[in-house]
């Protein structure tokens, strides 16, 4: 009988060599974003970290390069919440090739009050979705001029109990900010499945694929200072917490995989085996409000009307 040839297991700490390729994190200076970007430095990748503070920017590029040898890290400002300026973001991002954007940065408020962008929209609907949904418009050119590019969407477990309102998509009526969070996340996933429908229907090889880190907690992170310190009273709280969940570096761990695997493939989600909460990277189960295929439509109709981008992917 012929041999059959088998895949290695993915090996989180043995990641292939990407010399040569070109990635965008957002909000690459802290949390899970940071992790991505440190672990993509390891392969020999420039990385970009896209962030509005260029001073936790740096302190982000310090820390990655004093645990990467060669580390190949670059700023690039940022704000997601500040749609004019989005355009002129890309553009400083040069016109080299952009081998995957790692969609990752976002806000959560704790508190009640309701905050709006300059533009007049929520901000954790504008930042986590809108932005991120007008960025990939202004991307796409450099993006459609990698051959097999990938947009990664990080999404949370946050969205699973959550549907959109359409009357009502910025919460403008009885805010809650936990709902609006989980909503705002589930907008981003939406988007990435609804994107891999438009790339494919465009005949392009840039991959669109959703991805969620499972229970990523600041107490079983890793310190990276001077990104962040992690205290010893921290760290014996959070113990007990490591048998159902992890830290924010294991947390990353989708999204890298998302970016550097061969057999990725687009309209697929990725998160934690054991039981989407910790653990390696693996395809995970599509929710079944993720395949709403009208809601999908109606939110990318709404978003181009909100943000006045229309992202297009035509092949070269």
């Amino acid at each position: 009988m012929p041999s059959v040839l088998k895949t290695q297991p993915w090996n989180v700490h043995r990641l292939p060599d990407a010399e040569g390729k070109r990635f965008l994190v957002t909000g690459g200076n802290a949390g899970i974003g940071y992790f991505v970007a440190e672990q993509l430095a390891g392969t020999g990748a420039t990385v970009v970290l896209g962030s509005r503070d260029a001073a936790k920017a740096e302190a982000a590029i310090a820390s990655i390069s004093s645990r990467v040898t060669g580390a190949k890290v670059q700023h690039l400002r940022l704000d997601l919440a500040d749609l004019a300026s989005l355009k002129t973001s890309v553009d400083a991002l040069g016109p080299d090739r952009l081998d995957a954007v790692v969609y990752n940065a976002g806000v959560a408020l704790d508190h009640p009050t309701r905050r709006e962008t300059k533009d007049g929209h929520e901000l954790m609907f504008a930042t986590n979705h809108l932005g991120h949904f007008a960025l990939t418009g202004w991307l796409a050119p450099l993006l459609v001029a990698t051959p097999e590019s990938r947009i990664i969407t990080t999404g949370s477990f946050a969205a699973k109990s959550e549907r959109l309102d359409f009357d009502d998509l910025q919460n403008t009526h009885d805010y809650q900010p936990k709902r609006t969070y989980g909503r705002s996340k589930l907008a981003q996933m939406l988007f990435g499945f609804e994107l891999d429908r438009r790339l494919r229907a465009a005949g392009s090889t840039t991959l669109s694929v959703v991805v969620h880190p499972g229970g990523a907690l600041d107490s079983l992170t890793p310190s990276r200072p001077p990104v962040r310190a992690r205290s010893t009273g921290e760290r014996l709280r959070g113990l007990p917490l490591g048998l159902l969940v992890q830290g924010k570096e294991a947390g990353a761990w989708p999204a890298v995989r998302a970016v550097l695997d061969p057999d990725v493939r687009g309209g697929h989600m990725w998160g934690p085996r054991v039981f989407g909460l910790r653990g390696r990277p693996g395809l995970a189960p599509m929710w079944d409000h993720l395949a709403d295929t009208t809601a999908a439509a109606r939110l990318w109709a709404a978003s181009c009307e909100l943000t006045g981008v229309a992202p297009t992917f035509n092949p070269r």
